[in-house]
């Protein structure tokens, strides 16, 4: 069993989308988990329509969101402060030592992050370098495991199989309890599960149902 798990992503509703299954498996198992979220995700498109935010009130809209979304997965939350669609101007050094420091405090037996250069978004490569880099720079013998998790199909030009592949239908309703907080990004997804139609829901868990990984592999 896992001593603590930390999970390092840069955005509000990243956690819920990527892991919330594999979060909530840990805490079925007394687990502790918390979750560094590196922005506030100010910058995100989503206004509504009709519009309900604007550049001043969304990331105060989308911290109350992260609140309750770690609430309701029932996981510890710490906000690192960075700016949304800045961390790869960020430097790398900087960072991965920042979260360096949390670690070593923490002391998780596992990390969860984002795969760099294969998970879509600059903020999603930048901050799993750091993180990554992060527990590089801790001694070997106090490192804990990586999991990143890629949101591309191929790794470096192949299609490479993942080395952890959790089933999460069983905390599928977790999950969604979870993306849904996020209201401002899942307005959308959150229309069509007010309906009442059951093929639409299984669509969705069908989409959701399994969270997978790769363990990262050090060379010290």
């Amino acid at each position: 069993m896992e001593k603590h798990v930390v999970v390092i992503y840069p955005h509000p509703d990243d956690e819920s989308f990527g892991a919330a299954g594999t979060m909530t498996q840990f805490r079925e198992q007394g687990v502790p988990v918390t979750y560094l979220c590196g922005t506030l995700g100010e910058m995100g498109r989503n206004m509504g329509t009709p519009t309900f935010a604007n550049r001043e009130t969304l990331p105060e809209i989308r911290k109350q969101e992260l609140i309750d979304a770690c609430k309701a997965l029932d996981i510890e939350l710490r906000m690192l402060g960075y700016r949304d669609k800045t961390l790869e101007y960020e430097d790398r050094g900087e960072v991965a030592a920042h979260l360096k420091g949390i670690l070593q405090e923490i002391k998780p037996s596992l990390v969860i992050t984002h795969y760099p250069d294969h998970a879509v978004h600059p903020d999603h490569n930048a901050l799993g370098a750091a993180a990554i880099e992060a527990v590089r720079l801790m001694d070997p013998a106090d490192r804990p495991t990586v999991w990143a998790q890629a949101l591309t199909e191929e790794i470096d030009g192949k299609v490479r199989e993942r080395d952890i592949v959790n089933d999460v239908t069983a905390q599928f309703d977790t999950k969604l309890q979870a993306i849904l907080a996020h209201k401002s990004q899942a307005s959308p997804m959150l229309g069509l599960m007010n309906t009442e139609d059951k093929e639409t829901i299984e669509a969705v868990k069908d989409r959701f149902n399994t969270e997978s990984f790769f363990i990262w592999k050090y060379d010290d």
